[in-house]
């Protein structure tokens, strides 16, 4: 072999399989890998830094499997032409760890070098004694683990692999390193246009300092704040614009607790305010989020229209029994009304499966919610022992029974067993959730509390139309989701056998028929609704319990009180106020 004309880096954010074995992928997935848009901007900065020589310039290709069928036999050619390359599988979660290491044989075979990081690899790196079965399996078949964060190490990382000698292992956790001045996160429009609203992503911060105990990114990136500055993120913000990118995800897993989330805000509204430019982004925040001073109305101003919080569940014991103490239910009313107020749209993330849960309690606390909570979408999780949180640890401990294929820890499968369910009741419960929820009385009422407050009633519509329609419709989790979903007879499984064509081909046809016919179906009931609601905007004499405002109501009339008088400890109540308003 001639010498090397450049050094081939090839990025992947894996996918998953679903319970068929083929990769979830879609024409436009729901939301971008800012793994991948880290990665990308650190690799960029080697790049220009030639940390390889001023003789060997670095091609940075990226793919993210969610929306694109990785071409592993041009990739195998390029990386020839090439002569010296590797291969880095980015943010693989549990439940990607399979297709990444499926993938990742492809190209062993052909003697291309293979990494593989994400918070599966730095979960178990960081919590477990001996690294789990999977992971070694990894090891043996010759493929590289990276456990922690790249920042500061990637030039390492590239100068072995340039040398054919990349380590089993590479382990950066606990490093903690300061994200101001590091290169920025960057996705190029090529990638950010395959995402359903051609949205891309930056972390602004990294850390979060709760304990939630079904949580793994405490464990990885620990709970001290370690944040970008305003210029960081100004710089960011100015280089998507210029390719027309103006929609953010911010990924920090409670943006309220980033110690500069004012100065970053601030910097946001003035750049909306004083020149004009059009940018809004989606956070995640914690319950408690609506108390700090000025926080929503700068959010609401800055561009924050749609924030995520973690409702996780209205048991205290639950709740408490997760470490999430910080979840106070009887502020859930309140807070859901103040983000409204300012014209922000709420989703919320619940867990089914706490051990105090039942099929009739969970049945009982969607209603609840329905009822008593102006909340706009919700989500359900199945309570999951991610590998690198602490109840998975406990659970190794304890040598409890948990699942062994990876590939269903996606949250949406029951992994564990429960104390008051059976597996198949527990799955049963997770569905029937999603219907509960998603009726047409219930997206009637959430379009009305929308028009009561002058929010976008379109923009509420088409919230509820992909969060109830991914799973009724696609059986695919909302976060998983996308715009028309692609399968490829030959990217199945392993494990799997591969379908003949006469299988195959006639029943995707008829999936693809049918789901032609079933979306545009549940549009038009959707339209349906949202005409009535702005026919008859405001009924005389109805009254919503979830919008009275929270000081003004009895604590008497909230079933969502009187289960917490008769649930909570004690103890919880010592320094607490019980009410939100008059008793």
């Amino acid at each position: 072999m001639g010498p090397a004309k450049g050094f081939l880096l090839v990025l992947i954010k894996p996918s998953h399989y679903d319970d068929d074995g083929y990769v979830i992928q879609w024409i436009r997935s729901a939301i971008p890998s800012n793994t991948l848009a880290v990665l990308n901007g650190l690799a960029l900065d080697c790049a220009e830094r030639r940390v390889l020589g001023d003789d060997v310039p670095i091609t940075i290709d990226l793919y993210d499997e969610t929306n694109t069928v990785i071409p592993v036999q041009s990739i195998i050619r390029r990386m020839k032409d090439y002569g010296s390359g590797m291969v880095g599988f980015v943010g693989a979660q549990t439940n990607q760890f399979p297709r990444a290491v499926d993938l990742a044989g492809e190209f062993l075979k052909a003697d291309i070098p293979v990494m593989i990081g994400g918070f599966h690899v730095s979960g178990c790196v960081a919590m477990l004694p001996d690294l789990p079965r999977d992971i070694r399996a990894a090891g043996e078949k010759g493929i590289s683990l990276f456990a922690g964060e790249a920042e500061g190490h990637l030039d390492e990382v590239l100068r072995d692999a340039h040398a054919g000698q990349l380590k089993p292992l590479y382990n950066f956790l606990n490093e903690g390193l300061s994200l101001e001045g590091t290169p920025p996160p960057f996705l190029p429009a090529q990638i950010v246009k395959n995402t359903f609203r051609r949205l891309s992503s930056f972390d602004a911060g990294r850390g979060c300092p709760f304990q939630c105990s079904f949580c793994t990114i405490i464990n990885v990136q620990g709970k001290t704040s370690r944040y970008r500055s305003a210029d960081d993120v100004e710089r960011i913000i100015r280089t998507n614009l210029q390719q027309g990118v103006g929609r953010f995800f911010i990924t920090d897993d409670d943006f309220a607790r980033n110690s500069n989330w004012e100065e970053i805000l601030d910097r946001c509204i003035e750049l909306r305010e004083k020149e004009g430019l059009v940018i809004s982004f989606t956070a995640q925040v914690d319950v408690g989020a609506y108390k700090i001073p000025r926080f929503v109305e700068k959010c609401a101003r800055a561009g924050c229209n749609n924030i995520f919080i973690g409702l996780e569940s209205l048991n205290p014991e639950s709740l408490a029994g997760a470490k999430k103490r910080q979840n106070k239910i009887w502020q859930y009313r309140k807070m859901l009304q103040v983000w409204k107020d300012h014209g922000c749209t709420t989703v919320a993330g619940y867990i089914l499966g706490f051990p105090t849960d039942t099929p009739e309690s969970i049945a009982r606390d969607i209603e609840i919610i329905k009822n008593e909570l102006p909340l706009d979408g919700l989500e359900f999780f199945c309570l999951t022992p991610l590998p690198g949180s602490e109840d998975h640890r406990n659970h190794v401990e304890r040598g409890a029974w948990s699942e062994s294929d990876m590939n269903k820890y996606d949250l949406e499968h029951v992994t564990m067993d429960h104390p008051r369910m059976s597996k198949d009741e527990w799955q049963q419960v997770y569905r029937q959730a999603w219907s509960q929820y998603y009726t047409e009385e219930h997206v009637e009422r959430v379009l009305r509390r929308a028009a009561v407050k002058n929010q976008d009633i379109y923009k509420v519509m088409f919230l509820l139309l992909c969060l109830g329609g991914s799973i009724a419709l696609e059986g695919i989790h909302p976060l998983e989701a996308g715009m028309f979903r692609r399968k490829v007879r030959t990217m199945r499984r392993p494990t799997m056998p591969r379908e003949n064509p006469f299988v195959f081909y006639p029943r995707r046809v008829w999936e693809i028929l049918s789901l032609s016919v079933r979306w545009p179906l549940l549009v038009w009931k959707f339209f349906r609704i949202l005409r009535r609601v702005q026919a008859q905007p405001q009924r005389s004499g109805e009254v919503d319990l979830a919008m009275v405002p929270a000081e003004e109501q009895h604590d008497e009339d909230l079933a969502l009180l009187q289960i917490y008088r008769a649930s909570i400890p004690a103890r919880y109540t010592a320094t607490e106020p019980v009410g939100t308003g008059r008793r």
